[in-house]
């Protein structure tokens, strides 16, 4: 079989997403997350499944992606990383708690908290959020379709606004690569 329009069709559609995104609303975000940097805050990222991935993938292409090449680190850790702690957290606690409990007496205002939920509504990452807004900690929601309640709960936002969980992750992987080039072109890096 000949693949070739249906893989037109779903680039000519990832495109038409695009185009739909909230420039000054992911500018706001990726300035969020270089003043947390510049400030030596922690920034905190998370969240399930494919989002889970992507927090991971934040993470290498900030720690050692971009830190390779300047003084100051940034400083990324991703709560879902740890498979013992998150698995502990779920079976004696609740899986709602992942996210809340490792954040717990841990978060100061100088932090950043990013979840990643596709359809904004993964309770263990509204969880978190609602602590850190709680400690006065700012929080960044990477959503799709509607946005959900970690829309409507975070300061800044990287948001995809269409209701397609493929395009959703698509989109939230493609916000950390942009973000990621955009520092080596505004910094000077040359990487390789």
């Amino acid at each position: 079989m000949d693949y070739s329009q249906y893989i037109r069709d779903y680039l000519n559609r990832e495109k038409e997403v695009i185009d739909s995104l909230n420039i000054d609303e992911l500018n706001e975000a990726m300035q969020k997350i270089v003043e947390t940097y510049e400030n030596e805050g922690t920034i905190y990222i998370f969240g399930n499944g494919g989002s889970a991935t992507t927090a991971s993938h934040f993470v290498g292409d900030f720690n050692k992606g971009v830190s390779e090449y300047t003084d100051k680190k940034f400083r990324f850790v991703c709560l879902n990383d740890n498979p013992a702690t998150v698995l502990a957290i779920a079976n004696d606690i609740g899986y709602e708690e992942v996210y809340r409990f490792q954040l717990r007496n841990k978060v100061t205002p100088n932090d950043l908290v990013i979840g990643i939920s596709g359809s904004g509504n993964s309770m263990n990452v509204v969880n978190a959020i609602d602590y850190a807004n709680s400690c006065g900690v700012p929080t960044i929601g990477i959503t799709g379709f509607n946005g959900g309640k970690v829309r409507a709960m975070t300061q800044y936002h990287m948001h995809v606004p269409v209701d397609n969980m493929q395009f959703t992750e698509d989109l939230h992987l493609i916000f950390d690569h942009m973000m990621m080039t955009i520092l080596y072109q505004v910094w000077g890096i040359k990487a390789h």
